[in-house]
């Protein structure tokens, strides 16, 4: 594992695919039926327009998140934008992972292939480590909240494990990857303000590169975010920022932002 880095918690970007489009989505409503999806945003440009325009900015570690079926050529396509610097998820599992790496993505998002009927397999997490190494691999724990406690939820965020997000957990799981993706998916696409609470505890229960998703909705949220990890988590904006169509937060700040808080 590869302790992190950032004495300063920094914006990552992100290009959601759904249907093959480049989308923005409230995380709660997807699910298998369209007719319940709730979109903020569906884009005019291609997912290529996306990755050039963070390779021009140098933004690092972007994720490309294929939503559902559909979605391997637009993936391919932002891959083709920026060979090896973009982290690839959504599908992703030990026959196919090769595939990937071998299109350019950096790194390789696991989660649901993890979970077969929706029970944690450590034997998968380690065939998938050894795969394609520990450098190569990102955990995405998205959850949802249950009280005071976090579960990763899978399938498209509608199957809620029985794996509770917690120090112990993120320590296990930190040997076999080189970082986190955690989307709070009862406040993703909403606008309406992070999960500070979970930000907190993220900050707290791991030393490993972590990236949060979830509620952003203005710069002040990145700030925010600093606060509570003490810099130890980055912040993704969606459907808040400009590019994605929202009005709380410009790209162009985000991209100043970096260039002043960065390595």
């Amino acid at each position: 594992m590869t302790a992190v880095a950032n004495k300063w918690s920094l914006f990552r970007p992100c290009i959601d695919l759904h249907g093959g489009q480049v989308k923005q989505i409230v995380g709660g409503t997807l699910t298998t039926n369209d007719n319940t999806l709730a979109t903020n945003f569906v884009a005019s440009e291609g997912p290529a327009y996306y990755a050039s325009l963070y390779k021009a900015d140098a933004l690092t570690g972007a994720h490309v998140i294929m939503l559902g079926p559909g979605n391997e050529d637009a993936a391919r396509e932002a891959l083709k934008a920026w060979p090896n610097g973009l982290q690839v998820g959504g599908g992703i599992n030990a026959q196919n992972a090769q595939k990937w790496l071998d299109a350019g993505a950096e790194k390789l998002i696991i989660t649901s292939w993890l979970f077969p009927d929706g029970e944690f397999s450590m034997s998968r997490l380690q065939e998938i480590s050894k795969l394609i190494g520990t450098d190569s691999l990102v955990l995405d724990l998205s959850c949802r909240r249950r009280g005071n406690q976090w579960f990763v939820a899978t399938n498209k965020w509608q199957t809620i494990t029985s794996m509770e997000l917690n120090a112990e957990t993120l320590r296990t799981l930190s040997e076999y990857c080189c970082e986190f993706l955690i989307h709070a998916a009862d406040v993703e696409g909403l606008c309406k303000g992070i999960d500070e609470e979970l930000v907190e505890r993220l900050g707290e229960w791991t030393d490993l590169p972590c990236t949060y998703a979830g509620g952003g909705r203005t710069l002040d949220d990145l700030h925010l975010v600093h606060k509570l990890s003490r810099g130890k988590v980055d912040l993704t904006f969606g459907s808040a920022l400009d590019i994605f169509g929202g009005t709380g937060v410009k790209f162009a700040d985000c991209v100043a932002y970096n260039k002043e808080h960065g390595k």
